[in-house]
């Protein structure tokens, strides 16, 4: 079989060269085609299930809905386990399934099964899952800020409020039409409200209850259609506007009347712009701002989308108030453009060095050309073959790749062919067609077999590759795909198109000759070899010692699962102390960020904290992701120290500021390591157990070992510590003598200090939520709490202290769960 395709390959070698054109084009189309990246989507197959709860403990969050929600996910169908997280206001569930499972299939699965929940979870509750993305989602984070002179319409400058409205009612829509985005996800800034404030003394004073006051408001803001009736032929609709706008018609809403002269909203309450009680914030340079990350739908092009999305906030920049600007702190494509550009400058590096060699080796210019365009064939097949199996360009696909294994069988089959040919014109100028047609199939015959075998058996050592599963599989296989797809392709050029092209253009007068470099290598060899034959034993003695010397070596030498990639920035883990505010770490990281952008190297500094609008990575208020972005190495004052020596710079600076810790890793490095294990460290150990206090003291016994092993760094246990909570605990047998309940009692303490929401007060598209609750300085007198009104049914008042207990209590600030 092997003989007749070399003989049609020659018979027929125009109709070779004619596909070879056919591949030029196919591999060109699919060039445009493949999907780009700096390293393989790792991330298993995983859906996060997010419920916002507000005020529910940790301890309640897990209870009640992440509880719950974990024993109704027994049993589904390629389920591999769950894990999950219980925080104050927020429970999230990861579930994660086996691979090949279709990750629509899963989420339609979740979502039947969430359904079936629905009334096991408390009233108001709506678990949520997460955007379709992966580790490698995050492609393009985004700040939107305003100049020092930029005014709004009112005269007063931007503030943090009205970026927020411009981010979330004109940027993120746009955004979010953007082809290969399936979220925008905003951190920072204020969600703007319409606040109704009560006066507590107020209420008192005029008699109105809060659910008067609540009552009012809802009825006072809605629109009512009365049908239509018909005039002459018309038809005209009647319909009763009695929307609210604006703060003047909200403080003019009438809650009740006394001795006929109305009492409003103004008379017990203060109504001003406000905005919701905040879980996160952003930062950038030393100042707070409003921030958005757009995030990739699996399996996209990510190069593509980050430059949709860079040219889609260029565009929607135009239509942005003036002096208002929306600038690009992270782009994915920067980091895929220098990983493509290292993989196609070692690839090309490769070639001329293989097209030198060969042309040194060969001494026949034609015969050096004819191998080395087995190169960028092989190549073109194998982006075709990569294109149609859904393998990503990458680090890892390509890196593996060598041009010296694909030329391997081309070189014997031309050297020889050469070598056949010499020897057949000695005497004559040159061959008749035929003849050199016939001598060339006889010298590609000869050697085709052991050529292919050996190209078959270097592609036979990548098989055992394809049994690799998770995170090994999704990491080599890609790879090892890649080499094969390439040695395919190469022999299969050895086959058809190099006995081809020989056939070709090897024609004229033909003489074998050595190249100098090969003489040389020659002179030199040939001792070498009389040698080597006379003292074999003492060679394969010394042999012998090699081999065990360098297993020796090998077993004292460290391992790692792959090399660290370098992504060219900095990711800090910043912590604080558990209970800080959110406000105290804003400060804290500007603070923190300042300092940080004094080292020349550095060109700008973000920070995200807490947890942003949609739950995809949650963290506490005392917690802050930062990202440090690095000038180009030209532009540094000392190109060549290296980043560890910037990096061990910046931890001996910034370890000075108190109460913070720090922990260092790389963005997509960090993402990866979360979503896979749930823990942002490159080796974590959990323990797992009933009793609380009883885990962390164990955890303090296995951080205290992890410490004296030679190497570790940045080794500390997960905060968990406790949370201080203001518990405001019902006396029951004193309500029962007021004639009140628990739920009128909470219901009056929710709506007082978290706020109730009573409708949306719209201008023109957007609209925001009207709420009722105390003012911020209120709420903030912790001593004042025990004052606050509650009405009995017979229209007097007590106040809190006579039918509650307020105190301060601790609670986990998190509850973890794995495989419940």
């Amino acid at each position: 079989m092997i003989s007749s395709i070399l003989r049609l390959s020659i018979e027929r070698r125009s109709l070779m060269l004619s596909l070879i054109v056919l591949l030029v084009f196919v591999g060109t189309w699919s060039y445009k085609q493949l999907p780009i990246d700096a390293v393989p989507d790792i991330t298993n197959v995983q859906v996060q299930i997010n419920t916002k709860a507000p005020g529910y403990s940790p301890l309640e969050a897990e209870q009640r809905i992440t509880y719950p929600i974990e024993r109704a996910l027994s049993g589904l169908p390629g389920l591999d386990y769950t894990r999950s997280i219980s925080r104050y206001g927020l429970s999230q569930v990861t579930v994660v399934f086996k691979e090949g499972t279709n990750l629509y299939f899963a989420r339609d699965r979740l979502t039947n099964r969430l359904a079936n929940i629905k009334n096991m979870l408390p009233v108001g509750l709506e678990p949520e899952m997460g955007p379709i993305a992966s580790g490698l989602g995050e492609i393009f984070v985004y700040t939107v800020s305003a100049t020092p002179e930029a005014k709004q319409e009112n005269g007063q400058p931007y503030d943090l409020t009205a970026l927020r409205e411009i981010q979330d009612w004109i940027i993120q829509p746009r955004l979010m039409q953007v082809k290969g985005i399936t979220e925008v996800n905003t951190m920072g800034g204020y969600d703007k409200q319409y606040h109704v404030m009560p006066k507590p003394q107020k209420l008192l004073q005029f008699g109105v209850t809060l659910e008067a006051l609540n009552q009012a408001l809802k009825r006072s803001n809605t629109n009512r259609g009365a049908g239509y009736v018909e005039r002459n032929g018309q038809q005209l609709l009647i319909r009763s506007p009695g929307q609210l706008n604006g703060i003047h018609e909200i403080e003019q809403v009438v809650i009740k009347a006394i001795d006929t002269i109305p009492v409003t909203v103004a008379d017990v309450a203060d109504v001003a712009i406000g905005h919701t009680l905040r879980t996160g914030a952003a930062t950038q340079n030393g100042h707070e701002t409003v921030m958005a990350t757009a995030m990739m739908l699996i399996g996209e092009n990510a190069r593509d989308v980050a430059k949709r999305v860079a040219n889609e906030l260029a565009s929607i920049q135009t239509s942005l108030p003036d002096g208002v600007v929306a600038n690009a702190v992270y782009d994915r494509t920067t980091l895929v453009d220098k990983a493509i550009a290292t993989v196609q400058k070692n690839l090309l590096e490769g070639a001329l060095l293989v097209i030198v060699v060969l042309f040194l080796l060969l001494g026949n210019i034609r015969a050096a050309l004819i191998t080395a365009a087995v190169i960028p064939l092989a190549m073109l097949a194998t982006i075709t073959g990569m294109v149609q199996a859904g393998i990503s360009a990458n680090l890892m696909s390509l890196g593996a790749l060598d041009f010296g294994l694909i030329v391997d069988g081309a070189v014997i089959i031309v050297e020889n062919a050469i070598r056949r040919l010499s020897l057949a014109q000695k005497g004559q100028e040159t061959l008749p067609l035929n003849e050199r047609l016939a001598i060339v199939f006889d010298a590609s015959n000869e050697v085709i077999r052991p050529s292919l075998f050996g190209m078959l058996i270097i592609t036979v050592v990548y098989i055992p590759l394809f049994s690799f599963t998770g995170v090994e599989g999704k990491m080599f296989t890609p790879m090892a795909a890649t080499v094969v797809i390439a040695l395919l392709a190469a022999m299969l050029m050895t086959l058809t198109l190099v006995p081809a092209a020989v056939a070709l253009f090897i024609n004229g007068k033909i003489e074998e000759k050595e190249s100098i470099v090969v003489t040389s290598v020659k002179s030199l060899y040939r001792p070498l070899l009389i040698h080597s034959l006379k003292l074999r034993w003492i060679i394969l003695l010394v042999a012998f010692i090699a081999v065990v010397g360098a297993g020796f070596l090998t077993s004292k030498m460290g391992t790692e699962f792959v090399p660290q990639l370098n992504e060219g920035d900095i990711a800090l883990h910043a912590l604080r102390t558990t209970g800080t505010s959110l406000q105290q770490s804003i400060d804290m990281q500007i603070l923190l960020e300042k300092r940080i952008k004094r080292f020349h190297e550095v060109a700008n500094v973000f920070a995200k904290i807490g947890t942003p609008e949609v739950a995809t990575d949650p963290m506490p208020p005392n917690v802050a992701d930062t990202f440090i972005i690095l000038k180009p190495r030209e532009q540094w004052p000392n190109p060549a120290q290296s980043k560890n020596a910037l990096l061990t710079k910046i931890e001996e600076d910034i370890t000075q500021l108190p109460g913070n810790n720090y922990e260092f890793t790389q963005p997509i490095e960090m993402r990866f390591n979360e979503l896979i294990s749930g823990v942002r460290a490159d080796v974590a150990v959990k323990v797992f157990g009933d009793d609380l206090s009883q885990l962390n003291r164990t955890a303090e016994i296995i951080l205290a070992e992890l410490n004296q092993i030679p190497g570790a760094a940045d080794a500390r246990v997960e905060q968990t510590d406790a949370l201080p909570m203001i518990s405001i605990e019902p006396k029951r047998m004193a309500l029962a003598r007021y004639g009140l309940t628990v739920d009128e009692l909470q219901h009056v303490i929710a709506t007082f200090m978290g706020g109730e929401e009573l409708g949306v007060i719209y201008e023109g598209a957007r609209n925001f939520k009207l709420v009722t609750r105390l003012a911020t300085e209120q709420r903030d007198d912790i001593e004042g709490l025990a004052d606050i009104p509650i009405q009995l049914s017979n229209g007097r008042y007590v106040p809190l202290s006579e039918v509650a207990t307020v105190n301060m209590q601790e609670t986990p600030s998190q509850i973890s769960r794995e495989n419940v």
